[in-house]
């Protein structure tokens, strides 16, 4: 187990409902984005969180930093519970944990300059004495990011997908935060480009001493950049270790399934591929007991209807599936 001076967010049983208007009057249902998910993220690393689309995990990132209010659970960034904040409250907060978004054609704001995008976080929190300071410090972090001076005068329409989104980048850093969340950044950039991005990313994190939450659906691109993964699956963490282990010994079914569908770059590998029948079921009636039962093939009666427990299988790896009960019964674990 990590240290708890090494942890710099923890996230409890933190759940995002929706409400919806329901079949009856006077009646709601709620779609369940985020189902009560529990991890840590440690100083320094990298923490991957991979799922098929419509999982909840980018609003999983998205709840941490509060720009969705959490339904319930707890968020504690740096010692400090964030759960119940206000925008007031959060203010001070933004300076900790900031968020690259996955379009960055949206966003920026069209009408302001590179150079008013990025020093407009350091107005808001005061973090220059004076435009001198400002200037020095907003055409810094555009060299940090692999721009040149003169893109400061131009506007988000002059450039391309990359170039914004290191100016995405850019922005998140001029405040100094100790966390980024990452949502898909590199999804909408061509494959050379995204090569890019990563490797910047990766500098920058050794530069500024950074911690990262890299949400994305691509395991090869989390694979590259991350140092533990979590898996998602309708609103849930099926399972979470380090990526060798994930990667090399995946224990869930659902990440067998995803792990087995990355394209191999040998043509004459032979690989065996798990097909899961059906489609993912509706977060806004999921199923009881294990959500992945209804696809599993290894689905045994009992995830019809008990939800699994959290089983560790290794000191960095544990997972929530009924298969491993047998294995914490014989650790006491």
């Amino acid at each position: 187990m990590a240290d708890q001076r090494d942890i710099l967010l923890d996230v409890e049983d933190v759940k995002i409902y929706y409400p919806v208007a329901g079949k009856k009057f006077g009646t709601a249902d709620y779609v369940k984005a985020v189902d009560g998910v529990s991890f840590e993220v440690r100083r320094g690393e990298v923490f991957g969180i991979v799922g098929e689309s419509g999982c909840g995990k980018s609003t999983l990132g998205r709840g941490i930093c509060k720009l969705e209010r959490p339904t319930s659970g707890k968020i504690i960034l740096d010692g400090e519970d964030i759960s119940t904040y206000h925008d007031k409250q959060m203010r001070p907060v933004r300076k900790k944990v900031q968020m690259v978004f996955q379009d960055p054609y949206a966003s920026l704001n069209p009408r302001m300059s590179v150079f008013d995008i990025i020093a407009e976080p350091m107005i808001i929190h005061k973090l220059v004495k004076d435009k001198a300071q400002m200037e020095e410090r907003v055409l810094d972090l555009l060299r940090r990011v692999g721009l040149d001076d003169y893109h400061a005068n131009r506007y988000p329409h002059e450039f391309s997908g990359g170039q914004r989104q290191r100016i995405g980048i850019a922005r998140a850093l001029a405040v100094q935060p100790s966390l980024i969340i990452a949502d898909e950044p590199v999804s909408a950039l061509d494959v050379s480009i995204q090569a890019q991005v990563l490797n910047l990313m990766n500098k920058l994190k050794k530069e500024f001493h950074l911690t990262y939450i890299f949400v994305a659906h691509d395991l090869s691109v989390v694979e590259h950049i991350s140092d533990r993964v979590g898996v998602m699956y309708l609103g849930n963490f099926v399972e979470v270790g380090n990526k060798e282990s994930l990667y090399t010994s995946p224990l869930h079914p659902y990440t067998q399934a995803l792990l087995s569908a990355v394209p191999v770059p040998d043509p004459t590998a032979k690989k065996e591929r798990v097909i899961l029948e059906g489609s993912i079921p509706s977060p806004l009636n999921p199923p009881k007991g294990c959500k992945f039962h209804t696809r599993c093939p290894k689905a045994m009666e009992c995830c019809k209807t008990e939800a699994p427990k959290r089983y560790q299988v290794s000191e960095d790896h544990y997972v929530y599936c009924h298969l491993y009960d047998d294995i914490n019964k014989k650790n006491n674990l």
